[in-house]
């Protein structure tokens, strides 16, 4: 049965699975965009050779670029109820 429409007892049912917490969506959702690797090990190599200053600024910067985009896509996807593409032709319209 496909997620729109309504099943026999009269709630909607879905193809795709749910998430256990909001908050494990936020660490997929941020794994997959940022990747694990520039996550741990930029940090790492810039502070042990002298450039705290400049990750606390990357850290700012992360945080106040990649949550609104994280964000935009999140309501583009909810909002448009189909693939990328056609979401994103929709916009075009």
């Amino acid at each position: 049965m496909l997620g729109n429409q309504a099943s026999d007892s009269g709630k909607r049912s879905s193809l795709h699975g749910h998430w256990s917490s909001r908050f494990a969506f936020i660490l997929a959702v941020t794994g997959s965009a940022v990747g694990l690797g520039n996550i741990w090990k930029f940090p790492y190599v810039a502070g042990e050779n002298g450039g705290g200053a400049f990750v606390l600024v990357y850290l700012a910067c992360v945080a106040i670029i990649g949550m609104p985009v994280m964000m935009s896509e999140i309501l583009l996807g909810r909002r448009g109820l189909r693939n990328p593409i056609a979401s994103m032709a929709l916009l075009g319209d």
